[in-house]
């Protein structure tokens, strides 16, 4: 018999998902107003916080995060530097960046001391439907099980990105076993067995580093195709973005599109970190891995046994496994929890970003969004732990200073 979780029938706050994003603005309210802890509940499948993070972590062998130590969900920002006071070694160089179990055992901690443990309901919200009356907007929640529940304010804070598949992977002709193409987000390198197996990645970003890494200590020869010189870099984004270096022109240009533009060319599609792009420098060396830049598939066609590519190059190999690690994007209107609110409340979205108002709310609601597609009011580090802490600064005092949410709502009333 399947036990059943019973959710009140009313809430303040809703929260979705319970992965960084989420757990720092758990944290950042808290913080700010301890009463309202009784007040909110947080929806993620798995019922536990930041499972989806650690199995993603666990699944690439990520010996460590791309962030520094002052970023994670504790509003203290030493917090973590202090946490790992007695496991110096799991700090990385350059800029401590913390190993992957040290920053899961201190997200555990955070969770522990804030009792956080039992505010994670363990059911998926399947859509959000919004209730218009006079004075104020109210969203229903309807949750896996059939269960309903009304909230009264909604954040959005699950990843919210799809995977990006190139086009000749729709063009291919033949059936495949499934395993023999993947995305990146469903490679679990701990399940495989790559011994002799000719192994392509296609991108040329952090993952596919991760990815190549893994295939290789497993036997396999790597070939890693990437469309555009293989870029290093430290950070996914420079750390001017991080603050008023870079933000304060970002926030002065009141052109939606630049904004966009100026996104795109801050992440500049993927990059590797220098110790990844030296690790595989060493294993082309050792005729591990072959690496073609400014390279892409053509076409892919399943032979039985295996696969044969066709090149831009005009080149062709064959494979027994191709890998995309071809990123993610973020895109408002296909994001199925925002459907009905888009019909109710239609705002201006820019290349798939919604334009939100500077609380992060969308505008006529009292729905919040965090991560990626809060970028446009955030910058291009939206999505990163980093971003999770500035989206924080702006939809904490929505939440927590009734003034503004109830100003707010006088001059949704007013506008009709």
């Amino acid at each position: 018999m399947q036990l059943t979780t019973t959710v009140p029938a009313t809430i303040d706050l809703a929260i979705i998902g319970a992965g960084p994003h989420a757990l720092t603005l758990t944290t950042h309210l808290l913080q700010k107003r301890q009463r309202i802890r009784g007040k909110f509940l947080v929806f993620d499948p798995s019922g536990r916080w930041m499972s989806q993070w650690e199995h993603q972590f666990k699944a690439l062998e990520i010996p460590h995060l791309r962030s520094p130590a002052v970023h994670h969900p504790d509003p203290n920002p030493f917090a973590l530097r202090k946490f790992a006071q007695s496991r110096p070694d799991e700090l990385f160089a350059p800029y401590d960046l913390p190993g992957t179990q040290l920053f899961e055992d201190f997200c555990q901690d955070v969770i522990r001391v804030r009792q956080l443990y039992k505010q994670v309901i363990p059911l998926a919200v399947k859509t959000i439907e919004p209730l218009r009356d006079h004075l104020r907007s109210r969203f229903c929640l309807c949750l896996q099980d059939g269960q309903e529940v009304i909230a009264r304010r909604v954040v959005l804070a699950t990843s919210s990105a799809q995977i990006q598949i190139p086009d000749w992977v729709n063009q291919i002709q033949t059936a495949y076993p499934q395993d023999r193409l993947c995305h990146s987000q469903t490679i679990d390198l701990r399940k495989l067995q790559l011994m002799a197996k000719r192994v392509l990645i296609v991108g040329g970003g952090l993952t596919s580093g991760h990815l190549a890494v893994g295939a290789i200590s497993r036997g396999a020869e790597v070939h890693l195709m990437i469309r555009r010189q293989l870029s290093e870099k430290l950070f996914d984004a420079e750390p001017g973005w991080l603050g008023p270096k870079y933000l304060k022109g970002f926030f002065a240009q009141s052109d939606w599109e630049q904004r966009v533009m100026m996104i795109q060319q801050a992440r500049n599609g993927g990059s590797m970190t220098p110790a990844i792009a030296t690790q595989l420098r060493k294993q082309v060396r050792r005729g591990k891995i072959r690496i073609d830049e400014n390279c892409q598939v053509v076409k892919a066609q399943w032979l039985g046994k295996n696969w044969h590519i066709e090149c831009s190059d005009g080149n062709q190999h064959e494979c027994d496994y191709i890998w995309l690690s071809t990123g993610t994007k973020f895109d408002a209107t296909t994001e199925p929890l925002l459907k009905n609110i888009l019909e109710t409340y239609p705002i201006k979205i820019v290349k798939g970003l919604p334009v939100l108002d500077t609380y992060l709310r969308w505008p006529g609601c009292e729905l919040f969004i965090m991560g990626g597609l809060a970028a446009m009011l955030v910058g291009p580090t939206a999505r990163n732990l980093s971003g999770a802490r500035m989206a924080c600064e702006k939809i904490v005092p929505a939440i927590v200073k009734p003034s503004i949410a109830l100003s707010h709502r006088l001059k949704e009333v007013q506008a009709g």
